[in-house]
């Protein structure tokens, strides 16, 4: 079963939450940006490319027209492969673990999986960015040697940085798999 919700980021962009059912102990999440327009591509290539004819009519040097047009087009593939994320995934199998997925606009994908046992929770957390409060999505993973401490903190959506209405869907979701895995490692 499939689920799709429109949320807002932190700047007031568009989000689409799909929500895939694949069984009670297994789920995904997949949080969607907006993709880049090519009315800001062609305002950006402008900018640059209007700026380099300038200084070549100041210095009258063809060579600052090339590195404009060779600049803009490594700036751009640059953006695409490394920058831009198109979507972030989060997959929770309650007996296996959680994978968590950013798939760039130039088709890269980069994938991270975290164990079940290395899980300890997930939480909402605050953080104060650029002179206000944001929420963000958390994994706390368990300290090997101390068994009730964290080692890391594993911020999700960090590309998207979604809204705390959006958030609080996936954690709620996130934590009755979280509490399913518990009750059936418990359970003789």
């Amino acid at each position: 079963m499939e689920d799709e919700q429109s949320f807002s980021d932190i700047c007031g962009g568009r989000l689409a939450l799909q929500r895939r059912f694949y069984s009670p102990s297994c789920l995904e999440f997949c949080l969607s940006c907006p993709r880049i327009t090519l009315r800001s591509l062609t305002a950006v290539t402008c900018s640059v490319w209007l700026a380099a004819y300038g200084l070549f009519t100041l210095c009258e040097n063809s060579m600052i027209l090339s590195a404009a047009i060779f600049i803009t087009l490594l700036g751009l593939l640059g953006y695409l492969h490394f920058v831009k994320i198109d979507h972030e995934t989060l997959l929770i199998i309650d007996s296996l673990g959680i994978q968590m997925t950013s798939s760039y606009a130039s088709g890269k994908e980069s994938t991270t999986f975290i164990e079940m046992g290395q899980v300890n929770d997930v939480v909402i957390n605050e953080a104060i960015y650029m002179q206000k409060v944001i929420y963000y999505l958390c994994i706390l993973l368990k300290d090997p040697m101390e068994p009730h401490g964290i080692s890391q903190v594993v911020p999700l959506f960090q590309s998207a940085k979604p809204r705390l209405d959006c958030l609080i869907e996936v954690y709620r979701s996130c934590q009755d798999i979280l509490a399913h895995q518990k009750a059936t490692s418990t359970s003789p």
